[in-house]
């Protein structure tokens, strides 16, 4: 932790994270100046303006240099110039969850990877829940660490979804419990299209942790199993859980699937949990979504028969898989939060019945043709939206019977309606970011929700 009282911070992006966690310096003492390179909602301005902390906006003067350390948030890329001056100079740059963590009391139990993040997130608040235990949830999640880090005690676990973004600036941030869910290409344009550099960015979740602490893993993801191998060479390694729910990890502790019942191996001691079908969200890759929140409520002495209980409750979260309705025996699906090729590929591996698949937004480096398999399995219509359109019609044109393209999310709704027969399903599931049309996932599905609902 870093001292922060008269410290001249500069926070960068003003943004939900950044004015949380300039609102959280200001009572810590520091002398706090905002900037952004782009506009700066009235509402975050109004808020500034209360808290009397100085912000500008739509570029960065000299009022943004020559601070003592600069606070980003997570939508600014570290190889902006104003970043990269602070670098450069030999000056801390620090991710707003890394300052919030300064000021946290309680166990944190970090959650990353690069699908699975809210839902495993919202599920553990879940199960917190159900065991009435002390907790706040925030991070990625859409409410800021820094803005819920006051109610913390002793007794308060932090249940944190935590992006690349964020663990790129990190210095003393350590989890008592972390959970890598899996590690998928996402987000290459912000690692200068190396998928190694994103890898490392997830695995420093790893990179405080002691042997007092726990790392759950996916043990069916290459990319982090060679991790973990490297990992447990260390003397003071976090203590592992991994979990599969296609084989039984190697003499590891964690949680797996045997005939058709979930299995926790704790202490090298197995116990049957429950049958999988007893579980309430559909899909393979919301079984290991649950087995990761059962091993991370097991690490932090949460009894089997709350892990059964919400396991058996949890119905998941707004924008991920989620029936919007049924009109004419065609369910609609709202998938808006599947931002990259591997969502979108868990979301058509979650069907059994013919699809219109509505694709697109702006494009992060995607390749689409890793989704042909399925979708020449399930889909037999495609509309495409966004900045992405030509990309997604260059590569998967010939890959279904009917190829479309659409304006706006009113349109690729109509259109949608017109070519579904009954029994099938609509999905959104878009696999690239929203912000060419919308301000984010969550107003992309809205949007959605809206035009079926109009229908």
């Amino acid at each position: 932790m870093i001292e922060v009282q008269n410290k001249h911070i500069v926070v960068v992006g003003a943004a939900r994270s950044g004015l949380a966690v300039a609102s959280l310096l200001k009572r810590k003492g520091a002398r706090v100046f905002v900037t952004d390179h782009s506009a700066i909602a009235e509402n975050v301005k109004e808020n500034l303006e209360q808290e009397q902390i100085p912000f500008e906006e739509n570029g960065h003067t000299e009022k943004a240099r020559g601070a003592d350390l600069l606070a980003i948030s997570p939508g600014v890329p570290t190889e902006a110039p104003l970043v990269q001056e602070y670098i450069n100079a030999g000056k801390k740059v620090f991710s707003e969850i890394e300052i919030a963590s300064w000021f946290n009391k309680g166990p944190i139990v970090a959650v990353t990877g690069s699908n699975g993040k809210t839902t495993v997130t919202n599920w553990l608040d879940h199960t917190w829940e159900k065991a009435n235990r002390e907790h706040i949830t925030a991070g990625n999640i859409g409410h800021a660490f820094s803005d819920a880090v006051a109610q913390t005690t002793e007794n308060t676990d932090a249940l944190l979804e935590v992006s690349s973004f964020q663990l790129d600036h990190i210095d003393t941030f350590k989890p008592h419990v972390s959970l890598l869910l899996n590690v998928t290409a996402d987000h290459l344009d912000r690692y200068k299209e190396n998928f190694s550099n994103y890898a490392a960015s997830k695995f420093r979740i790893t990179e405080n942790q002691t042997t007092n602490d726990w790392f759950i893993y996916n043990y069916d993801d290459p990319t982090i199993t060679d991790y973990v191998n490297e990992l447990q060479k260390k003397a003071d390694a976090p203590r592992l859980l991994a979990f599969s729910n296609r084989q039984k990890p190697d003499e590891s502790d964690g949680a797996f699937v045997r005939d058709q019942n979930i299995i926790l191996k704790i202490n090298q001691e197995e116990e049957v949990l429950m049958p999988i079908s007893d579980v309430q969200l559909s899909g393979k890759h919301n079984l290991k979504n649950g087995l990761a929140t059962a091993l991370a409520a097991r690490a932090s002495e949460i009894n089997n028969d709350v892990i059964r209980e919400s396991l058996r409750t949890f119905e998941g979260v707004e924008h991920r898989l989620e029936l919007v309705r049924e009109a004419n025996e065609v369910k609609y699906i709202n998938d808006s939060k599947a931002t990259n090729i591997n969502a979108v590929w868990y979301a058509l591996d979650s069907f059994n019945v013919p699809l219109t698949l509505i694709l697109g937004g702006r494009d992060k480096g995607n390749d689409y043709s890793e989704l042909v398999d399925q979708i020449r399995k399930k889909v037999h219509t495609i509309i495409a939206i966004g900045e992405a359109k030509p990309l997604i019609e260059e590569q998967l044109k010939t890959v279904v019977p009917h190829f479309k393209t659409a304006k706006n999310m009113n349109e690729a709704v109509r259109q949608a309606k017109k070519g579904a027969k009954r029994g099938e399903a609509v999905l959104l599931s878009p696999a690239c970011s929203s912000f060419d049309m919308y301000d984010n996932y969550k107003h992309r599905g809205n949007e959605f929700k809206k035009a079926v609902n109009r229908l």
